[in-house]
């Protein structure tokens, strides 16, 4: 999968609509199985709820939507939850958003507006991140290479994980497709064509406004 919109981490968040109860809980998932684990898990959490209302998007292309009214009328509810995720063009996210009634009807549009707003509450609290692949990149070199090779990666914004001081020293860092070419070449400039660069496993991180959150 190429580079995607998600959430960083499992959010929740609720509201108060006409007395009655929302609460939005979000989740990344990387399978329907994760997907619908999760959805059972806050079903037994909040069983004495009216409702657990669910969404969720995973895939690629966002092939894999599904969402559940759980009682609520036709297209009142899961629609709308699942409408804030494709909108937020947001994918392996599953979202649930439990209504305790507080004896107040809310009309198809109330509910409509409810659900989107406890989807919305959900995903902020998730907080939502680009999910970008980067790669393990580690390669060696002479200590008296070290100063200009900080200088020059600091300069070039890439990011250390780690140095290890052996014999010469480790650099470990991770980077993107576009960029191992450029630390292939920053190091043969610097060593002089002394240091081979390993690339290693690729993961996807978390990135908010450019930079990895942890």
């Amino acid at each position: 999968m190429s580079n995607y919109k998600s959430i960083h981490k499992q959010g929740r968040d609720e509201i108060i609509i006409n007395k009655s109860r929302f609460i939005g809980t979000s989740c990344p998932v990387e399978t329907e199985e994760e997907a619908l684990e999760f959805i059972n898990k806050i079903k037994k959490e909040f069983k004495d709820a009216r409702h657990n209302v669910y969404a969720y998007v995973i895939g690629e292309n966002s092939n894999i939507q599904r969402f559940s009214d759980d009682g609520e009328p036709s297209g009142t509810a899961g629609i709308p939850v699942l409408n804030v995720i494709m909108q937020e063009k947001i994918k392996n996210t599953a979202v649930v958003v439990t209504r305790y009634f507080g004896g107040v009807l809310l009309g198809a549009g109330g509910l409509i507006r409810a659900y989107t707003k406890g989807s919305k509450i959900a995903l902020e609290s998730g907080i939502i991140v680009d999910k970008k692949l980067f790669y393990d990149v580690l390669f060696k070199l002479d200590y008296t290479m070290l100063g200009k090779m900080e200088n020059e990666l600091l300069k070039n914004n890439f990011i250390v994980v780690d140095k290890i001081y052996e014999e010469q020293v480790i650099i470990k860092l991770i980077a993107e497709n576009e960029n191992l070419d450029n630390i292939r070449a920053l190091v043969g400039e610097v060593t002089s064509g002394k240091s081979e660069v390993s690339v290693g496993q690729a993961a996807y991180y978390s990135t908010k406004n450019g930079k990895i959150i942890e």
